[in-house]
């Protein structure tokens, strides 16, 4: 069983609305067992059906959710879709969505400057060899438009680390809420617990499940997530992303892949809708396994839901 340690320490401080909640699924979805016994046997052929130790934090499973978007109707099915697991740099996307919806009531312009500032400036370098752009320093102003770029396309902590700042996690927590996704809370900036707010230094660390992701790509793909303008936006941002070694190496080139990826230390995680103009899914995969580890097993898994995607074509 995965350890809790640190929950159960601070479980005395933290408002109840951010432990982890009972999840349930839509009722806008189709849940497709057929859909749910085909992944079940693709993650098992990968090796991804067991618990995995990640350490001194216990043990842990996959969490993997599939929206089926080629039919009339949405079908969702997954292994452990109600798993919460630590995210990485995908609840970035969460953030966006929020200073998104902030900009879209006229709270502040994508061009309103920003100043870096310490200790939010924990870039040492870009995350991304082909990222041309330098690294962000303190007292740098940049305007929020280049913050959401770099905080979701090459997953710049810095840049998020601003940008949770600007929207704040009441905010952007209040969002999350709205839509049910209760246990999916932002609670952590990307920085050591030494650093942080005072009220966020004994905090659980921020999780998510693949259902979550998965539904909040749905609201984005139907421009649900808030409204169009937000949505729309928020798929310009996904379709930028410049991580392609996980799930998009599994994919055709032919293939358009909106999403965001994220990993560290024993959780490497990728999350997108995936379009070839015919072959239509969301996908959220967060895997308990290192980077290097994580790799291959993440371009076969994007290999395989794409040929079931293909088989169930017209069903």
């Amino acid at each position: 069983m995965k350890k809790y340690f640190l929950l159960i320490l601070f479980c005395f401080s933290i408002p109840q609305t951010l432990l982890p909640q009972d999840v349930t699924i839509p009722d806008y979805y189709i849940q497709d067992r057929a859909l749910t016994d085909s992944l079940d046997a693709i993650v098992q052929r990968i090796g991804l059906d067991h618990e995995f130790d990640i350490g001194e934090y216990g043990s842990e499973t996959i969490s993997l959710a599939v929206i089926d978007l080629t039919g009339p109707d949405p079908r969702i099915g997954g292994v452990n879709m109600d798993n919460f697991i630590y995210p990485a740099s995908v609840y970035k996307m969460y953030v966006a969505a929020e200073v998104l919806h902030q900009v879209s009531k006229g709270e502040y312009s994508l061009y309103k400057p920003v100043v870096v500032q310490s200790p939010n400036d924990v870039d040492r370098r870009m995350s991304l060899p082909n990222d041309p752009r330098p690294v962000p320093q303190a007292g740098d102003t940049l305007d929020v438009n280049y913050l959401l770029d770099l905080m979701i396309t090459t997953s710049s902590n810095t840049a998020a680390n601003c940008l949770i700042d600007l929207a704040t996690r009441e905010r952007i927590n209040e969002f999350m809420h709205s839509y049910g996704w209760h246990g999916s809370e932002v609670t952590r900036k990307f920085l050591s617990r030494d650093f942080e707010d005072p009220d966020y230094k004994e905090i659980r660390g921020t999780e998510t499940c693949a259902l979550h992701a998965a539904d909040f790509l749905y609201r984005i793909y139907t421009n649900w997530l808030i409204n169009p303008w937000v949505s729309q936006h928020m798929m310009t941002l996904l379709g930028r992303q410049l991580d392609k070694s996980k799930l998009a190496s599994g994919l055709p080139d032919n293939t358009m892949f909106y999403h965001k990826s994220g990993w560290w230390s024993y959780w490497t995680n990728d999350v997108g809708i995936a379009d070839d103009g015919e072959i239509k899914f969301i996908i959220a995969a967060f895997l308990p396994l290192r980077q290097e580890e994580a790799l291959p097993k993440f371009r076969l898994l994007g290999e395989e839901v794409f040929r079931l995607m293909q088989s169930r074509k017209g069903e």
